[in-house]
């Protein structure tokens, strides 16, 4: 289990299908369905949140809010800084567990004498854009959200790296990396976080079992003998961290050598110490 470690963020406790954190000095409580044991909420934030996700019955949900939160608020890892904010569907616009994977990328970037260039796919508000960024590549974001591209350029300039050499992309993934083949362009690197299901900005459909090792396979032709790692992350309880292995080492280990691993990534609970397991990530490097 590869763990994040937060100072502006803590997954306080879990029970009952809820989570409990704090983002900067606001305490969310949102829930997560594979929290499937009922412990005593004993620590005294759970009675001290500032606002509460509920799920609805019919799908969605909204927020109760006990206390005041501003529209907006900041929330940094390291030198990273995310406007937060309580969305539909008990986001916040950052995903902490991925934190791992940002830490993992700034040592390829920051090891290389060159400048690497990145693909950033499924990018949503630039965690992980930022973090190469920092580190001194060059990126390519794309997301096929409008709204997620202007929070992206909103954290980027948080984060003092709005001059930095980026390209903001609002686009199908698919469609995109078909034209970038067309075009000849390669990547040093490439990450890409797909969602379950979801629509592109002209109505397409995307369905994760059935297009994910389809475009797993057409990126691998945005890769060459040089390029140095692929980042393949999941939050699809049905995608095992050894079925991700196996769909990169057939694609890109057996093209271009290198190495292949896979685990779940997590959160570290205060009240236990236990890890809460996230989702999962695989990853090819050279």
């Amino acid at each position: 289990m590869r763990e994040a470690i937060w100072k502006e963020y803590e997954l306080i406790d879990t029970s009952s299908g809820e989570r409990l954190e704090r983002w900067g000095d606001k305490i969310l409580i949102r829930p997560d369905p594979q929290i499937i044991w009922n412990t005593n909420k004993e620590n005294k934030y759970w009675k001290k949140a500032h606002a509460r996700y509920h799920r609805s019955k019919s799908g969605g949900g909204s927020w109760e809010v006990y206390s005041k939160l501003p529209q907006v608020w900041k929330v940094a890892y390291k030198d990273i800084v995310f406007g937060v904010k309580p969305m539909g569907f008990k986001h916040t616009g950052i995903f902490p567990e991925q934190a791992v994977n940002w830490e993992f990328v700034d040592r390829i970037i920051r090891s290389e004498k060159r400048q690497l260039n990145i693909l950033n796919l499924f990018a949503y508000t630039g965690g992980a854009t930022l973090a190469c960024l920092k580190a001194g590549a060059k990126v390519c974001h794309v997301d096929a959200s409008k709204g997620m591209v202007s929070w992206a350029k909103e954290n980027a300039q948080l984060s003092n790296a709005e001059d930095c050499p980026v390209r903001w992309i609002v686009d199908d993934c698919v469609k995109f990396v078909q034209r970038e083949i067309r075009r000849g362009n390669r990547y040093d690197g490439i990450i890409m976080d797909p969602p379950s299901y979801g629509r592109g900005p002209g109505g397409e459909v995307w369905k994760l079992e059935e297009q994910l090792f389809p475009l797993v396979e057409m990126c691998s032709k945005l890769l060459d003998k040089d390029s140095k790692f692929f980042i393949l992350n999941s939050y699809t309880t049905g995608l095992s961290p050894s079925v991700m292995q196996y769909m990169l080492g057939v694609t890109l280990q057996q093209r271009f050598g290198g190495e292949v691993s896979a685990d779940e990534i997590g959160l570290r609970t205060t009240q236990t110490g236990l890890v809460l397991p996230c989702g999962s990530t695989a990853i090819w490097q050279k």
